[in-house]
């Protein structure tokens, strides 16, 4: 949906509106920007379901190996394909390349290198948020008050005047996140009225967002292009989450499935502006639906040996250090604690005293 968007509704690299492909495909990838919604309400769905019964440094682990491997190969790639060919933009500068390694750079101010990073920062956020839940321990209730917190955060959001509380709330795409929690529990569970309810008012906030996120992303073309295909996009995200929430999917195990899915991360990370970089290039040479397809194929070949050369064995690199590193951690931790208690039971008064009087010393007062 978003390589669709990006590809035929976008003028990039096509140096005007790609009209000629396809009038047909041309209105209906106007919305394919959906596809973020789509997949922070999968990622709601599939964050509760991986860290049940699991600590946080599990969590911590697997959302590391996950996200960075193919991210960094991303930038990198997509950094040297604006340097050597910065038709469509460049690469500004080194500074932003090294910051944006650390998929932080949304917070300290600097440019993405590729705009399809904007929504890696929002998943972080999701993550920092749900880690609060995932330190106490996963269990229904919690999730349960997790999701009810977050809709008033986002609620109040609105209308205070709190810059803090509106980057945590993440209004506009708190509803997906949550939903996709509710469905989980679901899943796990049965339905039942409260997460059903949790469900509608996520689904009504959703719909609430959707005008000003068709705005964000079609611009002047809004007007003309109204807001009920967008409205109808999201029925069908929430209806086929149902689905899978109610088991109505089960059944399908196609193996085909794993590689097909496997392959979406690195393809978004991939398509935008290297594919941009491609059209430009070779506009000019090749009629617009066979380069169309081309750089769809190639892209996919692309992402499949991003995921099989680096994902793979990097992720795996990745999962083994962090879980020697928790180790480590755990163990000398273990071993500091229970040197505290020797020692406070060497010292009558305990070691917090102990402390305390060595601060007092320091730090006394001359006397007048």
């Amino acid at each position: 949906m978003v390589l669709a968007y990006h590809y035929i509704t976008l003028r990039d690299g096509w140096g005007n509106d790609p009209h000629a492909i396809s009038p047909t495909l041309y209105h209906l990838s106007q919305f394919g920007w959906l596809g973020v919604e789509v997949f922070f309400l999968i990622s709601g769905f599939v964050i509760c379901m991986s860290t049940w019964g699991r600590s946080l440094g599990d969590f911590v682990k697997s959302r590391v190996s996950r996200l960075y491997p193919a991210y960094w190969v991303g930038v990198l790639l997509t950094a040297a394909v604006l340097t050597i060919w910065p038709h469509v933009r460049s690469a500004d500068n080194l500074e932003t390349v090294l910051t944006n390694l650390t998929m932080l750079q949304q917070g300290v101010g600097v440019s993405d290198l590729d705009d399809v990073y904007w929504s890696l920062f929002i998943e972080l956020k999701f993550y920092l948020l749900f880690a609060l839940v995932v330190y106490r321990g996963v269990t229904y209730r919690r999730c349960v008050l997790f999701c009810g917190l977050w809709t008033v955060a986002g609620v109040v959001a609105l209308k205070a005047n709190s810059n803090f509380l509106s980057v945590w709330a993440i209004a506009p795409y708190s509803p997906y996140f949550i939903a996709g929690i509710a469905f989980y529990l679901m899943h796990r569970f049965k339905p039942t009225l409260l997460l059903w309810a949790i469900v509608a008012v996520e689904f009504l906030l959703a719909q609430h967002y959707v005008r000003g996120r068709l705005i964000m992303n079609v611009g002047a073309k809004a007007s003309m292009a109204h807001g009920w295909p967008a409205r109808v996009g999201v029925i069908l995200a929430f209806a086929v989450m149902a689905a899978i929430a109610l088991g109505v999917f089960d059944k399908v195990q196609w193996r085909w499935l794993v590689t097909a899915g496997s392959l979406t991360y690195p393809l978004y990370l991939l398509h935008m502006y290297i594919g941009f970089t491609l059209i430009d290039v070779l506009r000019k040479h090749v009629p617009a639906p066979v380069l169309l397809l081309a750089i769809v194929a190639f892209m996919l070949l692309l992402s499949y040996a991003v995921h099989r050369l680096v994902e793979r064995p990097l992720g795996k690199w990745l999962r083994d250090g962090i879980q020697k590193g928790l180790q480590e951690m755990r163990r000398n931790s273990k071993s500091q604690a229970a040197s505290e208690s020797d020692t406070g039971r060497r010292d009558p008064e305990g070691p917090s005293n102990a402390v305390v009087d060595k601060y007092r010393v320091g730090t006394q007062r001359p006397s007048q």
